[in-house]
């Protein structure tokens, strides 16, 4: 009897084996995979954009009011980019379409994207764009160092579309461009710290984005501008406390977007060392990072989060020899993918661009 109990309980402990044995292998349904942008998630992205780059309002203007002039509304003072609830938003939604119509010709929006680019990107407004950095002292800063970094970034956009109106827009932006890398120039080695921070104020994001805007259009001045004080800014990091990451409005990674500037930079041998020390998690391919949560996404603050997902998967992507870091970036462009629409127009305002940037740089 004991041995009969004894054969009979090796059968069910062999069968509940095989049957981990065979399940095990299966892959996780929370497996990150691979999603590409198509006509249809194009189509959906291209409405964000849309709806609010010819929105005046909410709006955020952001400035510091020294006389009277300066209360007027931000369409005066901002007659291309008053939209999309501030001046930074205004641009890269204006990337956004620029981007979608380079890519899809057959984007559903496309004459209307078409007609509003045409509408705020004119010669006359940009000269008043430019008119208001210049309007005085408290104006020279404004948007330093985000939305110079945006508005570089549609240049750069403008400069490698092959299209007749593109390259209306091209020059007509150029004068707001060339000051823009002017004062890059001028402002970079009178900043003694790199701002670490996980909004718009962070230094290694604006670098990147004015970086790619240089060496695209070649602008060396600005290039060799930025290389230098790239490396005299994060060279000796050593350890970055991703672990620490993010904070509770984060929509940048501190440690990712300089770890994306000094790829740009550095030589790959002395990036790839360089990353050793910084990021060694990263290097060794064994990095845990978890999508930022947002519990409630009417709140304009704590979706910042959605954004942090897509920053971070844009600065993993172009890392495509490291598979860890391809397999992060796409759990984090798949967790907000499908959320950006499902808040307000706190969110919806510029969360496609964010989305958008992340699947431009699967091709990098």
């Amino acid at each position: 009897m004991k041995k009969a109990t004894l054969f009979l309980s090796l059968i069910i402990l062999a069968a509940c084996s095989t049957k981990i044995q065979s399940t095990s292998p299966m892959p996780s349904p929370d497996t990150p995979t691979n999603i590409r942008l198509d006509l249809a998630q194009a189509n959906r992205l291209a409405q964000l954009p849309l709806a609010c780059i010819t929105q005046p309002f909410p709006y955020k203007a952001g400035h510091t009011i020294a006389k009277t002039e300066d209360m007027d509304l931000p369409q005066v003072h901002h007659p291309a980019f008053y939209g999309c609830f501030d001046w930074h938003s205004a641009v890269h939604g204006h990337w956004s379409l620029v981007y979608l119509m380079k890519q899809f010709p057959q984007l559903e929006a496309a004459d209307t994207a078409r007609q509003k680019l045409q509408l705020n990107l004119t010669k006359t407004n940009i000269e008043k764009e430019v008119e208001y950095f210049a309007m005085n002292r408290y104006t020279k800063s404004f948007e330093r160092t985000y939305g110079w970094a945006w508005l570089l970034k549609l240049q750069e956009e403008l400069y490698t579309w092959d299209d007749p109106d593109a390259k209306e827009w091209y020059n007509n932006l150029r004068p707001l461009a060339d000051y823009i890398s002017n004062a890059y120039i001028e402002y970079l080695p009178k900043l003694v710290y790199p701002i670490r921070a996980g909004e718009h104020t962070n230094t290694a994001f604006g670098l990147s984005f004015a970086y790619d805007y240089a060496r695209t259009t070649g602008d060396t001045a600005l290039a060799d501008a930025i290389t230098e004080n790239a490396i005299r800014f994060y060279q000796n990091d050593k350890g970055c406390p991703i672990n620490w990451e993010p904070s509770g409005y984060d929509f940048l990674s501190p440690c990712l977007q300089e770890m994306d500037i000094m790829r740009k930079v550095l030589p790959q041998a002395d990036f790839n060392e360089w990353l050793k020390n910084f990021l060694p998690q990263l290097h060794a391919q064994n990095l845990q990072l978890q999508p930022g949560k947002i519990i409630d996404r009417s709140d304009g603050k704590l979706v910042h989060l959605d954004g942090l997902n897509f920053s971070r998967a844009w600065c993993l992507y172009p890392l495509a020899a490291n598979k860890n870091a391809t397999q992060l970036a796409n759990l984090h462009l798949n967790h907000s993918l499908n959320k950006i629409a499902d808040g307000d127009y706190a969110g919806q305002h510029w969360l496609a661009s964010f989305a958008l940037y992340a699947f431009k740089t699967q091709n990098q």
